[in-house]
């Protein structure tokens, strides 16, 4: 409710800064208007109506998509190549189209060689108006981007607030909801099952467990860690998991690209993973586990799909609580600079992970 009345308040607040806005050149003007002698015509009326219209397209897209796509992401050369643009579209599409809406106003032209002649006050009215579009389209640019700017720098202050004040929780956080307990559990009661027939296996699984214990104890308490630990632990964990599962599961995880001299948020991947076997294997259907993480010069990016096996008991929608604290994590680590997506689509559970390293 509360995000609601900001938003109408933010509506409202920018009718009001429009309306304001568009009413400065009328004010300014007041006294010619009451003048009798003073008309404005048809193409004038549809120019300035033009010029409104397009200087309000201009502003939202300047601060929903070229600060956000070009600015924050420092590419300098395209915002700015953007803006100009922008501005010679500007100087000649709203005349144009004011044109084709009413014809303008034909005045003989006579002399056209004495500069003194009545084609100098034109020439000289058009580059005054000219001169005032282009003032008041860098104003419109000067505003939007100021206040764009100084919002997300609020907001990523705010962020870096928040983080430093629950660092403390976000890690404990991190133990709790990131790796199942009932995954130790279940480890440890299939490992105790391997040493009573004396499998091979045992001491393998003992390792693999002591090593993501390991793992969790002290490369989480830092901001990043090596993408090639969280294969490593992304490994060990699919094969402690592979201890219990029978032939009718099979697991594809493919890890790809430079991922050598990367840092990432630490068990950023592992909350999709768990899904994934808590909802995608069975001792009696047939299921296929896909994980592929392909790392970029820039990104790295993290698909998981898996057919959701049908259970009472085990629900898809289960797993909301997990999954949004993954989005909080990602929000507060990556801020506008991350991308995920998941879908349930026929039955299997697709998640899409982008994130833009720092």
């Amino acid at each position: 409710m509360l995000n609601q009345n900001k938003r109408i308040v933010s509506i409202i607040a920018h009718f009001a800064a429009w309306a304001c806005f568009f009413a400065l050149p009328y004010l300014v003007f007041f006294p010619r208007l009451l003048d009798s002698q003073f008309t404005m015509s048809d193409h004038l009326i549809a120019t300035i109506i033009c010029n409104n219209v397009y200087l309000v397209i201009f502003y939202y897209f300047n601060t929903q998509f070229l600060i956000p796509k070009f600015l924050m992401n420092e590419k300098w050369g395209l915002y700015i190549f953007s803006i100009i643009t922008s501005l010679l579209i500007f100087l000649f599409l709203p005349k144009y189209i004011a044109g084709l809406i009413a014809s303008p106003e034909i005045h003989p032209i006579i002399n056209h060689n004495n500069e003194n002649g009545p084609n100098r006050p034109r020439i000289r009215r058009r580059g005054l108006v000219d001169t005032y579009n282009i003032a008041i389209f860098f104003l419109v640019f000067t505003v939007g981007t100021c206040i764009s700017v100084i919002q997300r720098w609020l907001k990523t202050e705010e962020t870096r607030k928040e983080t430093e004040s629950q660092r403390v929780n976000t890690e404990l956080s991190f133990l709790k909801s990131q790796i199942n307990p009932h995954f130790f559990f279940n480890t440890l009661n299939n490992i105790y099952s391997l040493a009573i027939i004396r499998s091979e296996k045992t001491a393998p699984a003992v390792m693999k467990l002591s090593s993501i214990m390991r793992y969790i104890l002290t490369e989480t308490t830092q901001d990043l860690v090596a993408l090639q630990n969280e294969v490593d632990f992304i490994n060990n964990f699919i094969e402690l998991q592979q201890v219990r599962l029978t032939d009718k599961t099979i697991i594809n995880f493919h890890a790809i690209g430079s991922i050598e001299n990367k840092l990432v948020a630490p068990l950023i991947f592992i909350p999709f993973v768990e899904n994934a076997f808590k909802y995608g294997i069975s001792t009696k259907l047939a299921s296929t586990i896909e994980i592929k993480l392909e790392a970029f010069e820039n990104k790295i990016v993290f698909d998981v799909s898996n057919f959701v096996i049908p259970s009472e008991n085990n629900m898809l929608e289960n797993t909301g609580i997990g999954i949004n604290n993954v989005k909080r994590r990602l929000e507060l680590m990556y801020p506008y600079k991350h991308l995920l997506t998941h879908t349930l689509k026929d039955n299997n559970y697709y998640v899409h992970l982008e994130i833009q390293l720092l």
